[in-house]
C-alpha cells in the first residue's frame, strides 16, 4: 500500500473516530454554517492529514489535544502549509469545549478576511 492510500485510510477512519472537540466543531462546521463557506474534515493535503479545511478559501483548522505535544513538528507542518497557499487557525480542544464562540468568532473572521482580499 502506497503512503497517499495509508494517509487516506487514516483520514477515513479519523472521520469515523472523531475526538469530542473535533465532533463539537464539525457540528459548527458543517453545512456551511460559518459564512456559507464549505469545510471537509480529516483532509489529506500531501504527507499531512488537516483536521478542517475550506479548500476554496485556503483555511486549515487544525484541533489541537494532547497528541500535539511536538511544537517543532506543529510548526513545520503549518510552515508547509502555509507555502500551499493555506492559512492555519490553531485552536486546543479546551478552546473548542469551553470557548465555542470565541472559536466561532475568529474562524468567521478569517473567513470574512479571505473575502475582502
Amino acid at each position: 500500500m502506497k503512503v497517499d492510500d495509508l494517509l487516506l485510510d487514516r483520514a477515513k477512519r479519523m472521520r469515523r473516530e472523531p475526538t469530542p472537540a473535533e465532533a463539537k466543531l464539525w457540528r459548527h462546521l458543517r453545512d456551511r454554517q460559518i459564512a456559507n463557506t464549505k469545510f471537509t474534515r480529516q483532509f489529506v493535503i500531501g504527507a499531512y492529514i488537516a483536521d478542517f479545511a475550506a479548500r476554496d478559501a485556503k483555511l486549515i483548522i487544525e484541533v489541537d489535544g494532547d497528541t500535539h505535544v511536538d511544537q517543532a513538528r506543529d510548526e513545520s507542518r503549518t510552515d508547509w502549509l502555509q507555502r500551499q497557499g493555506y492559512r492555519v487557525i490553531r485552536f486546543s480542544n479546551a478552546d473548542i469545549t469551553s470557548g465555542m464562540d470565541g472559536v466561532w468568532h475568529v474562524i468567521s473572521a478569517a473567513l470574512t478576511a479571505e473575502h475582502a482580499q
